[in-house]
């Protein structure tokens, strides 16, 4: 038990310094942005007929701390990321937390369920594919993988939107209806989520879902020819019994490491997703502050709040294969 213990303290000792590197790496790509925020903001109040100075520069230099030196700074910058707090938007002016709000638990609550619905889906359709001799259920599963792999989700969104605005009169855009944009939460508002959210979790899903078909297929077909398969099988373990409590077991152990790379993926669709549907979401808005705005604090909050998402992922991935795995087990507690 001390040993396990030693073993989570080290995972979690390494999580936060992978945190700390990505927010120093973040903290200095906002900083080589040509301009700081009091430049920028003074300047969008010069487009408003707002006459500025360098006097006014230099004093909302002071006011935003921006006159401190680089690793004091940073260091304020991580100690409040790890709060939950991230300052003023440059352009927007506004408190980044309240901005963000529900906006970024919406866009993590869409890219895990999406995940969640591609390995659903890819778990049983890979092992079915890789353990099946039926030529033609093999082949029209690789031409549904080959599709999703080739088919960008941009595309799958436009055409999702066409057909729907000709058949139904609704491209069906956006999280939620007119009537429950604005409001306060409530369960119709949940059903009305419900009812649109489906939408984008099932196109990020698409390429995610042929992807970890492939992957579980090849992994499968590798551990159902290893010689522990066959001893098992001349002891008479056969059928759906052979094949979950080994090669499955085994084969699925790289897919649970794998799932903080494949929400990475994921949410790096999600943008452009965003853009086509129109969500109203941390993806958009990440969009907004790298292309149009250039609101570096905006941005790389919502960069620093995905890579912690990620990081925690995957050291409860790394728990549990400790947990769930004999051979990982027992290389930590002899």
């Amino acid at each position: 038990m001390y040993q396990f213990g030693r073993f989570v303290l080290i995972r979690a000792a390494l999580a936060i310094f992978t945190l700390i590197v990505v927010s120093f790496i973040v903290f200095s790509l906002m900083e080589l942005v040509p301009g700081d925020c009091a430049e920028r903001y003074l300047a969008f109040k010069n487009t408003q007929g707002s006459p500025i100075s360098i006097a006014d520069i230099d004093a909302e230099r002071v006011r935003l701390g921006l006159d401190r030196p680089y690793l004091v700074r940073w260091g304020n910058w991580i100690i409040n990321a790890f709060q939950g707090e991230f300052g003023d938007s440059c352009i927007l002016r506004v408190n980044i937390a309240q901005l963000l709000g529900q906006k970024f638990w919406l866009s993590l609550g869409i890219t895990l369920s999406a995940l969640l619905l591609a390995y659903a889906i890819a778990i049983p359709v890979g092992i079915i594919s890789a353990t099946s001799n039926n030529p033609y259920l093999n082949n029209s599963l690789r031409l549904v993988s080959y599709l999703g792999l080739a088919l960008p989700n941009f595309l799958l969104a436009l055409m999702i939107m066409l057909f729907s605005t000709v058949v139904f009169g609704d491209t069906l855009t956006g999280l939620f209806s007119r009537e429950f944009r604005d409001a306060a939460w409530s369960y119709e508002r949940v059903l009305d989520f419900l009812s649109r959210a489906w939408l984008p979790v099932v196109i990020l899903g698409w390429s995610a879902t042929a992807f970890a078909i492939q992957t579980v297929r090849a992994l499968m077909s590798d551990e159902i020819g290893k010689l522990y398969v066959t001893a098992a099988a001349a002891r008479g373990v056969s059928g759906g019994r052979l094949l979950l409590r080994y090669p499955a077991k085994h084969a699925l152990t790289p897919i649970i490491n794998s799932l903080g790379f494949d929400l990475n993926r994921i949410f790096n669709e999600l943008p452009i997703v965003a853009l086509i549907l129109t969500l109203t979401e941390a993806g958009s808005l990440l969009i907004e502050a790298l292309a149009r705005s250039n609101d570096q604090q905006l941005a790389g909050a919502i960069i620093f709040m995905l890579t912690a998402s990620i990081v925690g992922l995957n050291f409860l991935t790394d728990i549990a294969l400790a947990i769930s795995d004999p051979r990982i087990r027992r290389s930590i507690i002899g």
